[in-house]
Formats: structure tokens, sequence, C-alpha cells
């Protein structure tokens, strides 16, 4: 039997398919069945959707795999030194302390004998209101099959309440979630684009010069925390690129970026909305699932060999595939520009970059899209409760 023909047996592996789990969690704002019932089509390139799907049968070792999160004892031993006040030679997240705003005070230990660095009354301060929101986000950083059903209050709730359309529960109509490969150089999609009730930009990607390419909406902007880590660095936190009513919804890539969340905060006038962990660690699961999968059929390697060609313990989603994850849930319809490659376009159509970045796996995510188009039972850890709605990609 090949390793992907372990099917899943249901009293062993019943975790992995159908999940409870008590709501908790939660978004942190700036602000105090799964099937269509009708046939998608989309003129790019997608076929029909059947309106009888077969109910799937998982890999039972794919989706064990998928479900191990081989760098979570690191995570978990860099939460613990930031919640014990541990800031200092932490190069790789070079954050915003080192810039001098705040006095560091050497001659500080925590009860464990760690720096504990309070700079002044002010850091303090926000020192504490770090470690609250570092600590719940580690708490409820865990697997909740439901979380999907849950966006549009977490989510479209806040933005709707800052535009003043408060008690309101409805979806966005339409959706137009844009990427930012170069292939959207080679069309003009910009009004296409911006007649989607909202507009979803990723990264703080930059229009001016190509509306007729992207468009000239934006309804959300989707940042991966490294973005607001160097829009920390700047005066005021400016970080708004689309203006400064546009609300920011962002995940983290690093714990300590918590610090620019919070920094940040105060000068951000639209909701700057953190992603519910549970939503973070469903989407890691997903493009896990998929990476694997698609690392044994072509290599034909056991799935134990996965980690090193793809990073290891620092594989992780893109922005522009938690992007879409967050459209499905807020969304009654939704259109995907700007993903996918060509060997004659650049990785992005604002910059001159070219190669993509080893942690992605970018293969893997179009095989999850095109499941989401052809056959969305196919798709592992989202609840069966949860109905995936239309889409359609353009390219």
């Amino acid at each position: 039997m090949s390793r992907l023909h372990v099917l899943l047996n249901e009293a062993d592996y019943a975790p992995f398919l159908q999940h409870s789990a008590a709501p908790g969690g939660g978004w942190y704002p700036h602000y105090p069945g799964r099937y269509p019932s009708k046939q998608i089509f989309s003129a790019e390139i997608w076929k029909p959707i059947s309106s009888n799907p077969q109910k799937p049968v998982f890999n039972a070792t794919l989706l064990r795999y998928a479900a191990i999160d081989i760098g979570e004892p690191a995570l978990k031993q860099e939460i613990e030194g930031l919640l014990e006040g541990n800031f200092r030679n932490r190069g790789r997240q070079r954050s915003f302390l080192s810039s001098g705003k705040y006095h560091i005070d050497v001659r500080l230990r925590s009860a464990r004998g760690t720096p504990l660095q309070l700079r002044s009354p002010e850091f303090y301060r926000l020192w504490l209101s770090f470690r609250r929101y570092l600590g719940d986000w580690s708490r409820n950083r865990r697997f909740y099959s439901d979380i999907m059903s849950d966006l549009a209050n977490e989510v479209k709730v806040l933005i709707d309440e800052y535009n003043g359309k408060k008690g309101s529960r409805e979806k966005y109509n339409s959706c137009a979630v844009v990427g930012n490969s170069g292939i959207l150089l080679n069309k003009e999609f910009g009004k296409l684009i911006d007649s989607h009730e909202a507009v979803i930009r990723l990264n703080n990607a930059r229009i001016a010069s190509f509306e007729r390419n992207v468009g000239a909406k934006t309804s959300i902007s989707f940042v991966n925390s490294n973005i607001l880590h160097l829009c920390a660095r700047r005066e005021g936190c400016f970080c708004h690129p689309y203006g400064m009513n546009v609300p920011t919804i962002m995940y983290i890539c690093q714990p300590a970026h918590f610090l620019d969340y919070l920094v940040c905060n105060s000068s951000h006038k639209a909701p700057l909305i953190v992603t519910d962990p549970r939503f973070d660690v469903l989407c890691t699961r997903i493009v896990k699932y998929y990476s694997l999968k698609r690392f044994v059929e072509l290599t034909g390697k056991d799935v134990g060999e996965w980690g090193p060609a793809h990073e290891g313990a620092n594989f992780h989603y893109s922005s522009g595939m938690q992007a879409v994850m967050l459209a499905l849930g807020i969304c009654e319809k939704v259109s995907i520009f700007g993903y996918g490659k060509s060997a004659s376009a650049r990785h992005h159509y604002h910059t001159n970059q070219k190669a993509e970045l080893s942690l992605h796996d970018y293969e893997a995510e179009y095989d999850f899209y095109r499941d989401l188009m052809e056959q969305p039972h196919a798709i592992p850890f989202i609840s069966d409760k949860f109905k995936i709605p239309p889409i359609v990609m353009y390219h």
C-alpha cells in the first residue's frame, strides 16, 4: 500500500475531522454544509463545482503530520522569555525598542535572573499591556474548526461599527482579494476590482500608477506583522498607504511584534485588528496538509522528510492565503486577482523582486485554491457547518 493510501480510521483520528472547542480567544481590535448550492464557473480557468460532491476520505498520515507544529517548542520558549521581560539581544526581531526610545536598565532582573528592562513609567505601562495581550494570544493559540463561522462577527462587526453601522451582522456582498503577483501587469482588472463591495489588499502594496491593473479602491489592508514593525519606526507610526480610514488586519509573525501593535494603536484612527490565533492555526494546518500531500506525491519520499525540504519550523502560509481565508468568512462572493506566476513576470507587480520566499509553498497553496473552486468538500480541517462561498480566480 502506498503512503497516500493510508486511509483515515475515524475512531482513531476523529479529532482531525470533527473538532469542537469552547469559544474563546478572539481578535484584538484597536477599537474601545460548506458546498455552494449552484454550479460555479470561472471564465478564466476553473471547472464547475459538482452540486452533489462525494464525502472525502482524508489521508490519516497527512492529517496527523499537518497537525504537528514543529516550531511550537521554540515559540513557547520565545514567548516565555518575552513575558519575563527579556527584550535584549533579540537581533532577529529588531524590535522598535532598539531605536533608543526607552531607556534600558541592565541591572533589573526577573525572578529567573533574566534581564527585566523597565525603561520608563511609560514603557512599564506598555509592558504590562504587552504581557496581557501576548499571554492571551499564546493561551488561545489552538485548533478550533468552527473559527471560520466566527469571522464575520469578530472582524466585520468591528469595521462596521467604525463606519457607523452598529448592529450589522451582514457579510460583504462581494469581495475582491488583490494579490501582488507581477501577472497583474498583463491585465487591466482595475475597474472590475473596484466594482466589488469590498477590496482587500496585501502588505501595503503600492497602487499609485497601477490603477488600471489593480484598481484604486481599498476597504481592508491585510498585512503581516513585519510590515507594521517597519511602520513602527516612522514618525507617528504611519502605516496608511490607502488612507487613514482604511482598517488594517494583521497576523503576528513574531510574538515581539505585539509591542509594535500596542505602540501603533494609539496613532491608528481606523481599526487595527490582530487575527484570532485559532484562525492562524487553521490556516497553518491547511497549507501544511497541501504541502505534505504535494511533497509525497511528487517525490515519493516519506512525510518525515518534508521538514528539511520546506524550512522546517520556519514554514508558514503566505499573507495571500490567509487573506483569501478571511474573505471566505466575511464575504458572500469572492473574486481573487493577482495570484499565480509567470516565467516572464516579476514576483510582485510593484517591485523588482523575482524570487519567491522559500518559507512559503506557493504551489501547495495553488492546489488549495483549486480545491476551493473545484471541490471545496476536499479541504481538511474546516468544519462541515461552514459554507464556502462561490469563488472566481482571474488570471
